[in-house]
């Protein structure tokens, strides 16, 4: 040990800050971090933006020196390092920096690169229910090709053949207790992403979602349209119904493509959201839409019949639509979805 501190004292400033910088990257390894946390190191070490990408991602990771994400339009990077996975290029890191390069930029990029593949390969096959974000985003996104879809698969730990369904899911539980609950004895994979949680699974059971969640599920047709799915499939979760599959949306479906300005226009769904102020009418409109009879919605709602039929007439005059009539009740019925949706 003397020995090695003897040498390292006559080590010159050049190779003294390049073995700090080593060894910065050396514990944030050992630390385990995930990409987002590396770039936000970097970041802070170089006083610049840093960024990562992984090959078929829709959006780079870019953290400024304040540990924020980066929000300023990304300036052409001076120097680009690729991230090399098994003798395969994955993805790139790079600095923002205004000027000419720092002197210690090529070895903090070096160990950036190194650290990210280390990063992607350790949230792969491991048995932990979180997954690295950025791994996720490449198989779920529509814009990630098949050869990349597959390797980050494989990375998480899926079999090739394997069909993969999609959960997108809002909860303030902790997302990895969420998979757990809702994919027993099933493989399965959980990331925030943006403003959603994302569940890959071999398999997803619907019921088995604990309360206070709110969760779409997409069909085995391929991650990225089974992402595609789930999401639509969220935007449709009420209170009542906090869990639903896009499967049994059939044309219902279709309401999640009209723009949210024809939707507003139109009079009926305007007419819904005028009476959306009394909880109470709003939660009868809803029973009584998926029930069809007064009897069955009075049931659900825990009152005599005779009280929801007046709520019921009530709501119908302020909606200016007959709910006594099928044709009625579909109105009322497509126009609450729709204003379900734009509330979403």
């Amino acid at each position: 040990m003397e020995a090695l501190v003897e040498r390292l004292s006559h080590l010159d400033a050049q190779a003294e800050g390049s073995l700090r910088v080593v060894m910065f990257f050396d514990t944030l390894i050992r630390r385990r971090v995930d990409l987002p946390a590396l770039a936000r190191a970097s970041a802070s070490l170089a006083e610049c933006v840093a960024g990562i990408s992984l090959h078929g991602a829709e959006r780079p990771i870019r953290a400024a020196p304040d540990g924020t994400p980066a929000a300023a339009p990304p300036i052409p990077a001076a120097m680009t390092v690729p991230i090399t996975l098994d003798e395969e290029e994955i993805g790139t890191v790079w600095l923002e920096r205004p000027g000419p390069p720092g002197r210690l930029d090529d070895v903090l990029l070096d160990r950036l690169a190194i650290a990210a593949a280390a990063v992607v390969e350790r949230y792969g096959p491991a048995r932990t229910t979180m997954a690295d974000p950025a791994l996720v985003e490449l198989v779920i996104s529509s814009g990630t090709d098949e050869a990349a879809r597959a390797r980050a698969l494989r990375l998480l730990g899926f079999a090739a053949d394997l069909p993969i369904r999609v959960a997108a899911v809002r909860s303030e539980l902790a997302l990895d207790r969420v998979a757990v609950l809702a994919c027993p004895g099933r493989q399965a994979k959980a990331a925030p992403l943006a403003d959603v949680g994302v569940i890959l699974a071999t398999g997803i059971d619907p019921t088995r979602f604990p309360a206070g969640v709110r969760a779409g599920l997409g069909a085995a047709v391929g991650p990225d349209r089974s992402w595609q799915q789930a999401r639509t499939a969220l935007r449709f979760t009420t209170a009542r119904r906090p869990v639903v599959r896009h499967d049994n949306l059939g044309a219902l479906a279709l309401l999640a493509q009209v723009p949210p300005g024809v939707m507003r226009d139109n009079a009926d769904v305007a007419a819904v959201g005028r009476i959306a102020d009394s909880a109470e009418d709003l939660e009868t409109l809803d029973v009584y839409c998926a029930a069809g009879s007064l009897r069955r919605a009075a049931d659900l709602l825990h009152l005599h019949h005779s009280s929801v039929a007046r709520r019921v007439e009530q709501i119908g005059k302020a909606l200016d639509i007959d709910l006594g009539e099928p044709a009625g009740l579909l109105r009322a019925r497509l126009a609450l979805t729709a204003w379900q949706l734009l509330d979403s």
